[in-house]
């Protein structure tokens, strides 16, 4: 597509609702415990096509945008419309695709290990460049899922801190799918929790900290519960599309 084309006139009218929808149940969620604070909004675009992306970008106020894996990113990012949007990385990170994005994205949401930690300082340190970063933390301790422990949080922050070229803005957490809201709300609580505990303590930033928790499926939620960052992408996109495979 060239760059003035948008999709077509029935997904404009879709991708506009919907974002005036999410913008407004965070507003009222926000408003329901009586949080002046700002909720960001960003758009977890993995498997979206770059001009659904630039169209909510461009006619919709979009900012933040987030992908989740290293190929899709590095694929796409010469066709985003970049100026004045902030790109995180979102998705579990392996060491040996640090270099690839280090100079692509502003923030870093899911350092989880020291030596990771380590890989994207080392990568900084070649362009110049200091990189935000969240911790994950695996608040609900799921073997599957990436994320230090709430117990070895500490150990992690102080390493982190501790490294010239990032700068710990805070932690993210990717909870695990509950069947009740009840549930996020004790997982989500907790991890709120911690987060006061750390901040307090542990992080040495002049900018103001970030909780990044809430998808699509838990960003009010979230909301209710002080997340300062949320997530969402099939509310806004729909069902995810992925690509076959090839046998």
């Amino acid at each position: 597509m060239t760059e003035k084309q948008y999709p077509d006139v029935g997904r404009q009218k879709e991708l506009r609702e919907n974002v005036a929808a999410v913008r407004e149940r965070i507003r009222a969620a926000a408003e329901a415990i009586g949080r002046e604070e700002e909720v960001t909004l960003l758009l977890a675009t993995k498997t979206v096509p770059p001009e659904d992306i630039n169209f909510v970008i461009r006619e919709c106020g979009i900012r933040h945008i987030g992908e989740n894996r290293v190929q899709e990113l590095t694929a796409k990012y010469g066709a985003l419309e970049k100026d004045g949007v902030s790109i995180h990385f979102i998705g579990t990170l392996q060491k040996n695709k640090v270099r690839q994005i280090v100079d692509k994205v502003d923030m870093i949401e899911s350092v989880d290990s020291v030596p990771l930690a380590r890989e994207i300082d080392r990568q900084c340190a070649k362009i110049g460049k200091v990189m935000d970063v969240l911790i994950e933390v695996n608040i609900g301790e799921e073997e599957q899922k990436s994320g230090v422990s709430p117990e070895g949080l500490g150990d992690l922050i102080g390493a982190v801190n501790a490294m010239p070229n990032l700068n710990l803005r805070g932690l993210m957490t990717i909870g695990p799918v509950c069947a009740e809201n009840e549930e996020y709300r004790k997982i989500f609580s907790k991890t709120y929790q911690i987060f006061l505990d750390i901040s307090g303590e542990l992080l040495h930033n002049s900018n103001r900290s970030i909780l990044s928790m809430g998808m699509s499926d838990s960003y009010e939620i979230a909301v209710g519960c002080r997340s300062d960052l949320v997530r969402v992408g099939s509310a806004v996109f729909g069902k995810r599309h992925y690509p076959e495979k090839n046998n």
